[in-house]
């Protein structure tokens, strides 16, 4: 079912164009971004904020690397031998990847809108499959021992994500775990700030609310909380505070430029809808790049995970 089924419904009226907008006013289609916007690609028909394209590939790559640092491994959630994995938003498959070859007695399955980076041999106890958690996932009640989702609050609109995540406990088997990652999307998520950043800031969050996604960093706090409406149990959330810019040593250092180039990957968006050039936006990314070490920014992340009771 497509996203906007998962809002409370008001009355017993049927959807319609027009009640089915988020409560921005965010209709598919409507100021979704075309399928190419200078050099980079997007998806049509998408709240999703970030492009699909080989730049993204790589700068999701190059932040897989980091948040494994980060939490000095894959997940934290207490796994023993999982005979099925899901990871939902699976992007480059890295951590899938990663996942099936640490348990090579499991099935793991990546599902997300597009395969991005088809690989030549990935291992063979990995398969890809093309889905929508806005649509549902399509797999079976009690499918999966471990459910894997990170970094979607740029594509799951703010209101959906309740049921996003009862969606996940739905497929998850007695016993077995869910686990979310996400990063926080209000400008305190940013402290200390400079200028520039909470002027890019304030752009960024005004396109994103177009779309219905978070901007105060509602998401990210709510974890524990979509996790125990859902119905799970063992729950455990933990905050992290990570640096941003070189005074955060290497963490710091490469966190400072995983976010320079995601912020960069919408550069040109915002320049057209707020009739800025793209060289004056590119100029304060690169401004608030240097305030993060400056100012000794600390960006919010946060992680939890709980168990589906037997």
């Amino acid at each position: 079912m497509p996203w906007w089924f998962f809002r409370r419904r008001s009355r017993d009226t049927a959807p319609t164009a027009t009640s089915a907008q988020s409560p921005s006013g965010w209709l598919p289609g409507e100021v979704a971004l075309p399928r190419l916007q200078g050099s980079r690609r997007y998806l049509q028909e998408q709240p999703y904020l970030l492009p699909k394209d080989l730049g993204e590939v790589n700068r999701l790559d190059f932040q897989h690397y980091i948040l494994r640092a980060l939490l000095r491994g894959n997940y934290l959630a207490p796994l023993q031998q999982p005979h099925r994995i899901l990871d939902v938003g699976c992007g480059t498959g890295q951590w899938a990847f990663e996942l099936a070859q640490q348990f090579p007695q499991a099935e793991v399955v990546g599902l997300d809108l597009e395969q991005v980076k088809p690989s030549a041999s990935p291992p063979p106890n990995y398969r890809f499959v093309q889905g929508d958690i806005l649509q549902g996932l399509p797999f079976d009640d009690n499918s999966f021992d471990f459910v894997h989702q990170r970094l979607l609050v740029l594509a799951i609109p703010q209101t959906a994500w309740p049921a996003a995540v009862q969606e996940l406990a739905r497929v998850t088997t007695p016993g077995g775990w869910i686990e979310l990652l996400e990063v926080g999307t209000a400008l305190q998520d940013y402290l200390p700030s400079g200028p520039a950043t909470q002027e890019f800031y304030q752009l960024g969050s005004q396109l994103a609310a177009l779309r219905g996604i978070d901007t105060d960093g509602t998401v990210m706090r709510s974890l524990a909380r979509y996790l125990e409406e859902a119905g799970l149990v063992n729950i455990h959330y933990q905050a992290l505070d990570v640096p941003l810019g070189e005074w955060g040593g290497r963490i710091g250092s490469l966190m400072a430029l995983d976010a320079r180039e995601a912020w960069k990957a919408i550069n040109a968006p915002i320049a057209a809808r707020f009739g800025r050039s793209e060289q004056e936006i590119l100029q304060l990314i690169e401004q608030a790049y240097q305030e993060w070490t400056q100012f000794r920014t600390q960006l919010h992340f946060a992680v939890a995970y709980g168990q589906k009771p037997i």
